[in-house]
């Protein structure tokens, strides 16, 4: 499907201007878009989740799920969640090992 590839990527590029570009504006107007920006991420995520384990699941569509189906999303949404979490923890520590590298450097 050809809108897999596009939609996490668009609207992800757009929230960092706008946030950046509001350095001096109300606080409580930061807060909310940060609270929106975050609701957004987690709609994708949910949204690529879904889709993924959708694709891999469901054979063919019925009245309910059989017990495989069933069986195959659970460990599909695991899995999804599993990894989103490995690569945040792994951005963290980019993050974390070039600002102490960065701060080496200015010593």
């Amino acid at each position: 499907r050809s809108r897999r590839g596009g939609t996490g990527n668009s609207s992800g590029g757009m929230d960092a201007p706008s946030a950046a570009g509001l350095g001096g504006a109300d606080p409580q107007l930061q807060r909310f878009i940060e609270v929106e920006t975050q609701k957004q991420r987690f709609q994708q995520l949910v949204h690529q989740m879904t889709e993924l384990c959708w694709e891999k699941c469901m054979d063919k569509p019925g009245p309910k799920l059989d017990s495989r189906a069933e069986t195959c999303f659970v460990n599909c949404v695991e899995r999804f969640i599993d990894t989103s979490q490995f690569i945040l923890n792994r951005l963290e520590q980019t993050q974390k090992s070039k600002s102490t590298f960065s701060e080496s450097l200015s010593d």
